[in-house]
This record gives C-alpha cells, sequence and structure tokens, in this order.
C-alpha cells in the first residue's frame, strides 16, 4: 500500500467507515496494521467483480472458490508475515500467496463480503480472526502456527468446520509438534526474542495432547464425493516436529471432479494453481501420509 492509499484509508477511519467493525479491532489498530497491506489493485479487482455478480448470495464455500480463482497465477512468496524481528502485525499481501496465506485470504475474504464489508480494514479484521488465537493478535505466540492448531482453534471460533472425523477410513494423529522451540534460531522473533519459546513449547505441549484424525492417502479417493468446494486441505506428514506439511483448497468442477488448488512452492509453478484431482496429486513425497479436511461455516451478516 502506497502512503498517498494509507492516507486516504486513515482519512476514512477517522469517520470509522472502513473496518474498525469486527470485535476486538480499534480504529488506531487496523491503520496501524494497513501499513503491511499489499496487492490493493487485486483487492479492488475481485471487490469489484463480487459486487457485479453479487458474490455474496453464493454459499460460503462457493464463494471462496470463486475468489481462490480468482487468485488464480499470484506468485508463491514465503514469509511475507515476517515483517520484523521485534513485534507482530496483521499482515495482508495479495500480491504474494504462500500454502496458508491463501487459503486464508480466500476464507477471509469470502467472511467479509458475505458481512457486507468492503474494505482492506475489514478483511485485516477478518484475518486477525482467523489467524490468533482466540481472534486475538498479541506477540509472536498468539499466532496459530501449526495447522492442527489452526484448525482446532477456528472450529471453536465458529469459522470452520473439522471434516475428518466424518469420512470414511480415519486413523487417529500420532504426529507431535515441536520444531518452533527446538529450533528457534529459523524463526526470525523466536532467534530476536528467546524468551518468547517456553510459551510457545507450552503451546506445542497442548497440541500434542489433542486427539485428532487423518484420511490416509489411500483412502482418500472413497472420500472424494462428500467433499465440496470451499474446503481447506491439509497435507499431514511424518517430517520431525510438523503436523502438516502443507495446505490448499478444494475446487470441484461441473463433473464433480475435485481438483486440489494452492500456493504451490514446487519449482516448475511458484505460484497459485488449480492441480489435478486430489487422489491423484497429493502424494509427490513418501513423507506425506494423509489430509486433514475443514469445512467454512455459513455466517450471519450481522456476526
Amino acid at each position: 500500500m502506497t502512503r498517498r492509499e494509507l492516507l486516504q484509508y486513515a482519512a476514512l477511519g477517522a469517520f470509522g467507515l472502513f473496518g474498525a467493525s469486527a470485535i476486538g479491532a480499534s480504529v488506531e489498530w487496523v491503520q496501524e496494521q494497513l501499513q503491511h497491506f499489499k496487492g490493493q489493485d487485486v483487492f479492488t479487482r475481485i471487490m469489484d467483480k463480487a459486487s457485479a455478480e453479487n458474490w455474496r448470495k453464493l454459499p460460503i464455500g462457493e464463494l471462496m472458490g470463486k475468489i481462490a480463482m480468482e487468485l488464480k497465477g499470484t506468485p508463491y512468496v514465503g514469509f511475507t508475515l515476517e515483517v520484523s524481528k521485534d513485534s507482530e502485525s496483521c499482515v495482508v499481501n495479495l500480491s504474494g500467496l504462500d500454502c496458508v496465506t491463501f487459503f486464508e485470504d480466500s476464507l477471509c475474504m469470502a467472511r467479509m463480503i458475505k458481512k457486507g464489508k468492503s474494505s482492506p480494514g475489514d478483511l485485516i479484521c477478518e484475518v486477525q480472526t482467523t489467524r490468533y488465537r482466540g481472534g486475538k493478535m498479541g506477540d509472536f505466540t498468539t499466532r496459530l502456527h501449526y495447522t492442527t492448531d489452526w484448525l482446532v482453534d477456528n472450529e471453536q471460533k465458529g469459522v470452520i468446520k473439522i471434516l475428518t472425523p466424518d469420512l470414511p477410513g480415519t486413523e487417529p494423529f500420532t504426529q507431535k509438534v515441536g520444531i518452533m522451540s527446538q529450533h528457534p534460531e529459523n524463526y526470525r522473533q523466536l532467534k530476536a526474542h528467546p524468551e518468547l519459546i517456553p510459551a510457545l513449547r507450552l503451546t506445542e505441549d497442548k497440541i500434542n495432547g489433542r486427539s485428532l484424525k487423518y484420511l490416509p492417502m489411500d483412502k482418500l479417493k472413497a472420500a472424494e464425493p462428500l467433499l465440496k468446494t470451499g474446503d481447506i486441505i491439509g497435507v499431514t506428514t511424518t517430517e520431525e516436529g510438523i503436523d502438516i506439511a502443507h495446505t490448499g483448497l478444494c475446487i470441484k468442477d461441473e463433473q464433480g471432479v475435485v481438483h486440489f488448488m494452492d500456493a504451490s512452492s514446487s519449482r516448475r509453478r511458484m505460484k497459485v494453481t488449480l492441480e489435478p484431482e486430489i487422489s491423484t496429486c497429493l502424494n509427490w513425497s513418501s513423507k506425506l501420509t494423509g489430509v486433514m479436511f475443514a469445512r467454512p461455516l455459513e455466517i450471519n451478516a450481522k456476526s
């Protein structure tokens, strides 16, 4: 966002017009976060199309699919959230996406549209709701870094429903997390502020104490007919200290084929890509064991 655009939105904020309406967000907080908003052209294009075609009337999953397809071709860019080693910011960057920010921004923009909201500040407020524990941004440790933690927290907030236990062929998920506290040197804020590590380790212990289910890869084909556009996919792994290795969305075509859509870090792609049928394209590594699914929940326009 340019300085001129920031000042324009700040002026709107002074009259309470641009998105401090979300729970727990003040005008001042949103103004501060807008410094890290990127992709105004992308945002405007999607919002204009959503308005012209009345996307708000669509089921939220279908709406997510529309937004996701508008993001197709967006470059893959990692570490866009790490703008400071000393403080946490609710960064939104629609110009460059990773596998998590792709599905998160699609979800949050859909939630914003369903509520009749239309500004970058409104999107930032929605992202705060989904990205942080309990929907409130604090320091680095309040961010939902592990995807299973994101799923559980957002189910508790009424944002999504975890589908996996309801699918045929699921098994207990026994993979443990811990890579962040074990290797803090790989994380900018943890390296600069080691005093945050104990709190993060407590979060990892809580995650490891949960009973979750996953769907093994060889059971995925049978579950495909139960999936819908907009369902969130987490690909499980045996890699030490990590729960989910990759994320994306389900996109169901007119023939009923469920595709995997993701921000691909593959050197052959490095962009948001609509992949083939999910049961055939998620087995590129022997370390990938299966999947978890979550479905976005419909929301009241007044929520």
